[in-house]
């Protein structure tokens, strides 16, 4: 390669003028690094952006997303299949070999009836399975880091950790509301962390494998439309069967009747095992209803009028009709994780300050909810209505 050489230029040289000898031809080495930087500048501006995330593909629960996290359920949802498969199956079957000769003897209504009942069945399962039971929203790492050092301003002595509970007053009645360590927040009075999804459920009544997904705030209303549709469809399929074999058994024997229908003693043998089970879970829960309470809150027995006043439900509103109303006909709530959202750079919220307590405020739902997120968990806050007196806020701690 040929070496450059350098020369000293006195100042107050003028400058030479151009040469106007052609430029050297480029050498191979030049032509190769220039084609190089071309392609490294066109893979560059072709190079397409980075798709957004949504909120759903790195949600911390153990769930499962589908369409696009539109429909969500848990992780180990075999059992769930097993529900479905068994409703299908057993309708279906009496749909192709009840149905056609009982319409015939009987009546039209009794297909349609089936019709009816398999629809509101099947609809009010997927309600429950795939809507979000009322999952509350981790807290950030900002906020939980507010939260500690707010609890452990509290602490009064120096060998001692700060309590992990709050105690505020809900109807005259004292509610204690203890802290999750993995969703790094004090759970709203009527929540409970499911072990199973790993997810706090605002008014969580328990984890059902049979419909795949927790029972909560959000679903329990078609959980309970489900169980009780279904006692009605297993019922009356039971009932129907029975008609049929006992008409088919007037000019022979009821066992050449059984030999002649197979599909219709399957029938009978799956609705005369689920019925029973069937029916005492639609009893409970109609129980549960009238008494606004849930299945945690009844197996671990945290109210009872028998043990004194001060361990009543401070939930109930003291009448059958009116608790069945706030059950199963109250507002509607949306979902507080916004699985579809897309996941926006953390951009540094506002500090608490340690003197400050989460305030609590009243809202038109009878419980409390938590936003974990930068827009919707920034205070804790609760509202609860007791028909004797409209608004009933929280105290200061």
């Amino acid at each position: 390669m040929k070496e450059c050489e350098y020369r000293q230029i006195p100042p107050g040289t003028p400058a030479a003028p151009p040469s106007l000898e052609p430029p050297p031809p480029a050498t191979s080495c030049d032509t190769a690094a220039a084609a190089a930087a071309a392609a490294t500048g066109a893979a560059a501006t072709t190079t397409p952006t980075q798709r957004p995330r949504r909120k759903w593909e790195v949600f911390p629960g153990r769930n499962r997303f589908y369409c696009g996290g539109r429909l969500m359920l848990a992780r180990h949802s075999g059992v769930f299949l097993l529900t479905l498969g068994l409703i299908v199956v057993t309708s279906g079957l009496f749909f192709a070999f009840d149905c056609p000769f009982l319409a015939h003897n009987l009546t039209l209504a009794i297909p349609v009836i089936a019709g009816i009942l398999f629809f509101f069945v099947i609809s009010c399962l997927l309600q429950t399975s795939f809507r979000d039971p009322g999952i509350l929203p981790r807290a950030s790492p900002s906020e939980a880091a507010d939260l500690e050092k707010w609890i452990d301003n509290l602490g009064t002595s120096t060998y001692r950790p700060p309590a992990r509970t709050m105690e505020v007053v809900i109807n005259k009645y004292m509610v204690k509301l203890k802290y999750c360590y993995t969703c790094k927040m004090f759970r709203p009075p009527r929540t409970s962390h499911c072990s199973v999804c790993d997810n706090c459920v605002e008014r969580f009544d328990h984890h059902c494998p049979w419909v795949g997904n927790c029972v909560g705030k959000r679903n329990y209303r078609y959980f309970y439309a489900f169980i009780l549709s279904l006692s009605f469809l297993t019922a009356f399929i039971f009932a129907c069967v029975i008609t049929h074999l006992a008409l088919r058994s007037q000019g022979s024997d009821f066992l050449t009747a059984l030999k002649a229908t197979p599909a219709s003693v399957l029938e009978l043998v799956v609705c005369f095992f689920s019925v029973w089970s069937i029916f005492g879970l639609s009893g409970f829960h109609t129980y549960l209803v009238a008494s606004n309470l849930t299945t945690n809150e009844d197996l671990k027995g945290a109210w009872s009028n028998k043990r004194g006043s001060e361990f009543a439900n401070p939930y109930s509103h003291k009448s059958i009709l009116t608790n069945c109303c706030a059950v199963l006909c109250g507002p509607f709530y949306p979902s507080l994780i916004d699985r579809r959202g897309f996941i926006q750079a953390d951009a540094g919220s506002p500090s608490t300050p340690k003197s400050e307590i989460p305030s609590f405020g009243t809202k038109s739902d009878a419980s409390m909810c938590v936003r974990g997120t930068k827009e919707l968990l920034r205070t804790l806050c609760a509202s609860w209505q007791n028909p004797r007196q409209p608004q009933e806020s929280l105290s200061n701690i």
